[in-house]
């Protein structure tokens, strides 16, 4: 891949399914009728400094994602996610840009991490969401790439949640790294074991 062709292909949509005139619109009422038919109530606020890493947790079902999405719209997140880049190629990569993807090219040397940390350093407003677990099914260890993408790149961790007790999901607080990493996972780790997923018994 020669450099320029590189440089393409890490490039990102500036516009997205979540920030398409009219049709966002159409979609974030339709999230909300949703969420209230379904009975899930989204917790949270829209916010105006959209420059942060998004983790969402517990992931212990199919549903968190789909109950995820409807609360991002409901919330006006401007939202992308990572894929390995080979869903990015001819004739569905401008589809995946839309729909907030940003290629990662998993054979390069410097990794996932260093990847999106320059997509930080290259957008002033970038929201990614890494799911820290991974897989829906029950982990020990969650995975720290997001830790790490947010401390190289100077930028707080946003919590997002599920819990299935009170049927609600949406946005709690801002973590700040501070560079230790086993001290920040425990503290983050603390939030979340008040959470309880859909399937419990996929929890770590």
């Amino acid at each position: 891949m020669t450099q320029a062709t590189e440089a393409h292909t890490m490039q990102i949509r500036k516009t997205t399914v979540f920030c398409t005139p009219l049709l966002t619109a159409l979609l974030r009422g339709l999230a909300t009728m949703i969420l209230w038919i379904i009975g899930w109530r989204p917790i949270g606020k829209p916010l105006n400094d959209q420059r942060f890493v998004l983790i969402g947790a517990p992931h212990t079902s199919n549903w968190d994602f789909p109950i995820m999405l409807l609360v991002v719209l409901k919330l006006k997140l401007r939202l992308h996610w990572m894929g390995k880049n080979s869903l990015f190629k001819f004739p569905f990569g401008g589809l995946m840009r839309w729909l907030g993807g940003i290629p990662i090219d998993r054979s390069r040397h410097n990794g996932m991490v260093d990847q999106v940390v320059q997509q930080y350093r290259d957008n002033p407003e970038l929201v990614v969401l890494i799911p820290p677990e991974g897989t829906r099914a029950k982990v020990k260890d969650w995975k720290t790439g997001f830790y790490h993408i947010a401390n190289n790149a100077g930028v707080p961790i946003l919590m997002g949640y599920l819990d299935a007790d009170k049927k609600e999901a949406g946005l709690a607080d801002f973590f700040y790294p501070t560079g230790d990493l086993s001290v920040d996972m425990a503290e983050i780790r603390k939030f979340y074991a008040t959470k309880k997923g859909i399937r419990p018994e996929n929890a770590d």
